[in-house]
């Protein structure tokens, strides 16, 4: 049962609500609050109970998660603002703008990868000259012809 207050704002969830209306598993909301992204209270029972805010809360957790940003840059990012409050859009525009810069700059090294890998054949260290993303310049031809990388890693295992 949902213990309600008199504002929609501050009702509180149990755990399992959350889970439920935000598609996040029980033990990572736990996770979350662990690690200081969420936070909740506890009743006289010592049973977890979140204001309906959070769900807005993990959901910019789960869009930044998506994106690749760090739990660790997420949380810095939320504690500029007061726990469990409703963003504006204002502070959200502010919030995501950073993460936008970081993601266009994800994108553009992605992009460089993905057009260097016409130039690889296989796993990137068998190139027969040089490969530009395991072996920049050639510089492990200076250790001998052949797969340097493999070769090194199975001397290791038999070592």
């Amino acid at each position: 049962m949902t213990a309600k207050s008199s504002t929609n704002s501050t009702r509180l969830l149990t755990v399992g609500e959350v889970a439920k209306r935000s598609g996040v598993a029980v033990s990572a909301l736990h996770f979350y609050e662990s690690k200081g992204l969420i936070a909740g209270t506890r009743t006289a029972g010592n049973q977890r109970r979140y204001p309906a805010l959070v769900l807005r809360t993990i959901a910019i957790i789960k869009v930044a998660q998506r994106t690749g940003i760090p739990l660790e840059v997420i949380k810095r990012a939320l504690g500029r603002y007061p726990p469990n409050s409703k963003l504006t859009a204002a502070q959200w525009g502010e919030m995501s703008s950073a993460w936008r810069e970081d993601l266009n700059a994800r994108i553009r090294t992605l992009e460089a990868l993905r057009d260097s890998l016409d130039n690889c054949i296989g796993c990137g260290c068998l190139s027969l000259e040089d490969c530009p993303l395991r072996n920049p310049e050639d510089v492990l031809g200076k250790d001998g012809a052949g797969a340097r990388i493999l070769e090194k890693e199975a001397t290791a295992k038999h070592e």
